[in-house]
């Protein structure tokens, strides 16, 4: 498993979403702004208690948690 240090988990931060190094600051956050077309300089600019680091540690991780597999059940007994 790769190592993601900069990604933190409280119960009491952001109901335990998945958080930059524990400020409230979410993955989903970062991953949205990229999605919508934000650079990585504009969001350590909005949010400079950000580092590169931070939202590149959020992209991988994201990359890691789709590499899901899903197995699907085949019914051979439905009639």
């Amino acid at each position: 498993m790769e190592k993601f240090d900069r990604i933190t988990f409280d119960p009491n931060i952001m109901a335990g979403q998945a958080c930059i190094r524990g400020i409230r600051i979410t993955v989903s956050l970062i991953l949205n702004l990229l999605a919508n077309g934000q650079l990585e300089s504009e969001i350590v600019e909005e949010y400079p208690e950000l580092e590169i680091e931070d939202i590149r540690q959020s992209l991988r991780y994201a990359a890691w948690l789709a590499t899901e597999q899903v197995y699907l059940h085949s019914n051979a007994n439905a009639a």
